[in-house]
Formats: structure tokens, sequence, C-alpha cells
């Protein structure tokens, strides 16, 4: 079974997309109407901005979303997925590219989505943290065990996990993983602790923009980040895709569930190739690749 795989926040790179725009006049079609959707000419910040100007949360985001979906769209029927899923903001992606949300309307969540994730980030100064070459157990154990907010918030494959919280709290964990034998616990450059219970506000004010949307079954199954299990009903996929606001991104059980219902290959969609490191490191054997217009 093919499986295709998007990828989220921290994969984009300048100069994104431009192959796409050069080469299609559908995606040429698609990157102007975003242009029109989000009031500003992204496009010139993905084909020409610095790295700087990308890693702006209301840029980055729509910006992989639109290379992700887009790239889709233009594969045409190159593109016959068997099953999907998205890391984070790539599950937004997923559900275009499954056919369960429209590109136009997809835009749209994801730009509400930056913008609240920013505000949520203003509110209370907050951080995330990978830690490497623990085991989920201990790092779930050691954050439990800490009176300040600090939770996992990736579980990215296994001896990865970033956790998420409060600075002092994150101090502290980064502290404890690493005198329990982490090999490193390394304070991310984020704007706050995404994926945790401080992104309340966030969850609050998308959830009214998700249940205003329509979402349709999916012409496969999704497996959604909250637990890592595959969705076809609407209404579910909505429940869960707010609650991944302040949820835990369960990426190493997506490819393991994905792996044990028939995955035969792995798919990247948009941006760079993080995930299909993150596949290899769940299972080695695994054939991975990055989705390419035919030349």
């Amino acid at each position: 079974m093919k499986a295709y795989i998007f990828p989220g926040q921290g994969a984009q790179f300048p100069g994104m997309g431009k192959d796409l725009y050069d080469q299609s006049e559908k995606a040429r079609e698609l990157f102007e109407k975003a242009n029109e959707i989000l009031g500003f000419r992204i496009t010139d910040v993905m084909f020409e901005g610095t790295a700087e100007d990308l890693v702006q949360t209301n840029v980055t985001q729509p910006a992989i979303y639109l290379h992700s979906t887009i790239l889709a769209i233009v594969l045409g029927d190159d593109f016959q997925p068997e099953m999907v899923a998205g890391h984070s903001l790539g599950e937004f992606s997923a559900l275009v590219a499954a056919g369960a949300l429209s590109f136009e309307d997809g835009l749209r969540l994801v730009a509400a989505r930056a913008n609240a994730m920013q505000k949520a980030c203003e509110i209370q100064p907050s951080t995330m943290a990978a830690i490497l070459g623990l085991d989920d157990f201990t790092v779930e154990d050691i954050c439990e065990r800490i009176s300040e907010v600090v939770v996992p918030a990736n579980y990215n494959c296994p001896g990865q996990l970033v956790i998420s919280g409060s600075i002092a709290g994150i101090d502290e964990a980064c502290i404890k993983m690493t005198e329990a034998g982490a090999k490193r616990a390394l304070k991310l450059k984020v704007g706050g602790a995404f994926h945790s219970p401080l992104m309340e506000a966030a969850r609050v004010e998308l959830e009214a923009a998700i249940v205003a949307t329509e979402i349709k079954s999916p012409v496969c199954p999704i497996y959604q980040n909250i637990d890592a299990k595959p969705y076809t009903d609407p209404e579910l996929i909505k429940k869960n895709l707010i609650a991944q606001l302040t949820g835990a991104i369960r990426w190493t059980q997506t490819v393991m569930h994905m792996l044990e219902d028939g995955a035969t290959s792995f798919t990247e969609v948009g941006p760079g190739n993080v995930l299909q490191g993150l596949v290899k490191k769940v299972d080695k054997t695994a054939i991975t690749a990055s989705a390419a217009l035919p030349q």
C-alpha cells in the first residue's frame, strides 16, 4: 500500500515551491489564488525571501502547506494514496491531498492556526526542547515530576522526543533528562510551547474555524496525530484536528500503525526529507521517496 506523508514546521527553505511555479500552469494558478486569500504575496517570500523571513509563523505554516498541497494537486493521476498522514501542520495538507478539505478552506484554516498560535505564544513566553537518546517512558516520567507545565509534544522516532512547556519547566527538564542519561537535551528556537496545554487559547480560537469548515470523507484513511489511528469519518477528523493543538504528535506510533496496516512505501510530499529520515528510524527497511513532478 502506498502511504503519502506531509511535513510540518521546520521543513521550509528559501526558494521553496519555485520549481512548481515555473513548471506548471496549474501550480501558478493555485499560488496566485493563495496570494489573494492571504492578502499578501507569500510567493515573494517563498521564492526570494531569506531563511529568516520564512521562520515567521504566519509565513512558515502557509508556505509549507502550499508547497505540499500544490505538489499533490499537480501530480494528478500520479498521486494515488492508499493512506496518508501529516506531521502537525502537515495533517491539514494530508486532508486536502486526500480530498477531505478544499484547497481554499485548508489554506484559511492554516492561516488562522498560525495566527492563533502566534497569539498564544505572546500570552505566555514558553519553549520546546529535543531530547535525544532516552526512551519514551523515562521522558514522560520526568515531565510528570516537574511542577511547571512540561509535556511530551512530538514523538518523532525512537530515541527522539520533543518536550514543550514553560521556560522554567523546560530548563529544569533539560537538566533532569541529561542526568537520566539523555545524549542531548537541546532547547529549540521556536516561538512557544506548541502541542502543550499552553496552546489552549489557540485551540479555542481554531475550534470555531474548524467547526464552521466543511470536511468530507477522504479518499483513503488519514492517520491522525492525536492517537496515530486511521480515520475517515469527517466529524471525528474535525475533533482530532481540534485536539491536535494541545495534544502530542504521535509520529513514531503513526508510522508503526501504517506499517502494521500494510504500508509498503512512504512518499513525502512537500519541502525537505525530514519525515523520510524519521520513517527509517522506525523501520530501516522501509522504502521512502520524495514526490516530484515528472521531468
